[in-house]
């Protein structure tokens, strides 16, 4: 039997965690993790106490290297190369490699890209995928290259995206569905026998990184929109609405097809689901909703607390587009 692969992991995100558990137990026998590189501790929380992330605090205590520098430089170079690891694998980790990190490993750097390439290349796929009412998106394992996202694709592994997912229900099938990619992926390119495949540059598109400015809703835009908008940024940005004065944050959304004679951005009524607003084209039908300094709750449950008359004029803002046809500008 082949000597598992030393394998160096590079990432930040709670989207490697199922990964990382199987290559730390069943999948150990495929690759053996010889290192992790992720971002450093920083302040967190209400506290601001110094915390690692979900990575680093996987890491902790482990039996092998791990680095924590703020941007990958020489000296990480240096300490992987000492290292003599066979495959660094990179999972959300957040910063754009440099040739002599990519080429540092015996057999490359790989990225596990969490959409269906050429679609989605940047930095968030999953709210883009969402966002643009796509039925299904998935996990693709790449080789890296200099150019974003656009390195020759070795595999994928396509998950569903239900009307009512939003952002953490994707994630969590991606992160779920990284483990059979893997299982199927690291014995064949032990054996040399892994093959990739050129993407086709005229279908790509690409995400951007999100901010708190992200999460406004257009109400002159079709209900469907606007509701993928608020699935997709949930949890993070969000998704946030004045409404009778209060700021609140919306977490589920869906539509009603059905045309109601009030302007955009109107309540009209609610219902035994969610609270119902006019928009240019359906009905937008708020199904979870968060007060400042409160949980996130079912309509119903929050409208008790915090009524809203039909009538309310929900105020709408430019929505800043999550998707572009070429990279966007840094």
């Amino acid at each position: 039997m082949a000597e598992p692969l030393r394998l160096v992991f590079m990432g930040s995100d709670p989207l490697a965690l199922p990964l990382l558990n199987w290559l730390a137990g069943e999948g150990s026998s495929v690759a053996t993790i010889i290192a992790v590189v992720t971002g450093p501790d920083k302040p967190a929380g209400r506290g601001k106490a110094v915390k690692p992330n979900a990575v680093g605090a996987w890491a902790s205590g482990r039996p092998f290297e791990t680095l924590k520098p703020e941007a990958p430089d020489s000296g990480t170079v240096s300490l992987l190369s000492a290292l003599r690891p066979d495959l660094s694998l990179v999972v959300a980790y957040g910063h754009l490699l440099r040739d002599n990190l990519i080429s540092v490993p015996r057999l490359g750097t790989l990225n596990l890209h969490a959409s269906l390439l050429p679609r989605h290349r940047g930095a968030s796929p999953i709210q883009a995928a969402i966002a643009a009412g796509e039925p299904r998106t998935g996990m693709t394992l790449m080789r890296i290259v200099r150019e974003l996202d656009a390195g020759p694709v070795a595999d994928v592994e396509p998950v569903d995206i239900l009307p009512l997912d939003t952002s953490a229900e994707v994630e969590a099938k991606l992160a779920a569905c990284s483990v059979p990619l893997l299982a199927r992926a690291l014995p064949r390119l032990a054996r040399g026998e892994l093959g990739f495949r050129g993407q086709d540059a005229a279908l790509a598109s690409y995400c951007r990184r999100l901010g708190r400015a992200d999460g406004v809703l257009d109400f002159a835009l079709p209900a469907s929109v606007l509701a993928a908008r608020v699935n997709a940024l949930h949890p993070w940005p969000g998704v946030t609405v004045d409404m009778a004065g209060a700021p609140v944050r919306l977490g589920l959304a869906d539509s009603v097809t059905g045309t109601i004679p009030a302007a955009p951005g109107t309540v009209v009524d609610s219902d035994s689901e969610g609270l119902l607003v006019a928009t240019g084209s359906g009905v937008l039908r708020l199904l979870r909703l968060q007060r400042p300094g409160g949980r996130m709750l079912g309509a119903p449950e929050f409208l008790r607390g915090f009524p809203v008359a039909p009538g309310t004029q929900l105020p709408s803002k430019p929505m800043p587009a999550l998707l572009s046809g070429a990279p966007f500008r840094r």
